[in-house]
């Protein structure tokens, strides 16, 4: 378990699907995800979470939990680690809980997140992306010390339209400036 003053990162438990299942679902959260939004069932979402649970060796996934409560209020994950070209991507941070919301626990749990990443895996290079209508990520990846390198245009199709993706990364000696 990683923790920070105010959350906890811990792995993701089965029972997790039902709020995950509620914020995926909420269209004012998922109109920030970088990718399309789909509407899931709760048995989708429980077998999503236990696939998870059950493969870790390319994903990391860590349910976001708020230290004094010790309550679910997001979760976090890092994908793609490709230990051959020593890289990552960040899968993204999501605080679903609408009173924890514009408060910091995002970027708490995403230095957690780099620290562990950089500390338990040979990784150079974290790269991330977000959507470009999206400027609170951004100044999140950017106060983590993430580098901005380009925009991949009309990536996403979202909502009627095609939207821009900025692209990030940081690689392992910037991390030590920011942590």
């Amino acid at each position: 378990m990683k923790t920070a003053k105010r959350i906890f990162l811990r792995p993701l438990e089965v029972n997790d699907y039902l709020p995950i299942n509620k914020w995926r679902n909420d269209p004012k959260i998922a109109r920030y995800l970088a990718g399309n939004a789909y509407l899931v069932s709760p048995e989708r979402e429980k077998r999503w979470v236990e696939e998870k649970i059950a493969d870790n060796r390319d994903n990391l996934y860590f349910a976001i939990c708020a230290a004094k409560a010790g309550r679910l209020i997001g979760y976090s994950s890092i994908n793609h680690i490709d230990l051959r070209n020593r890289k990552a991507e960040w899968g993204g941070t999501l605080v679903g809980d609408r009173s924890c919301i514009g408060k910091g626990y995002g970027r708490e749990a995403s230095s957690l997140m780099l620290r562990y990443l950089f500390d338990q895996y040979p990784v150079h290079r974290c790269y991330a992306y977000c959507l470009q209508e999206h400027p609170s990520t951004e100044k999140l990846f950017l106060s983590r010390g993430f580098k901005r390198e380009g925009i991949l245009r009309d990536d996403v199709f979202k909502d009627g339209s095609f939207k821009n993706l900025l692209l990030f990364s940081i690689l392992r000696h910037e991390i030590e400036d920011h942590f």
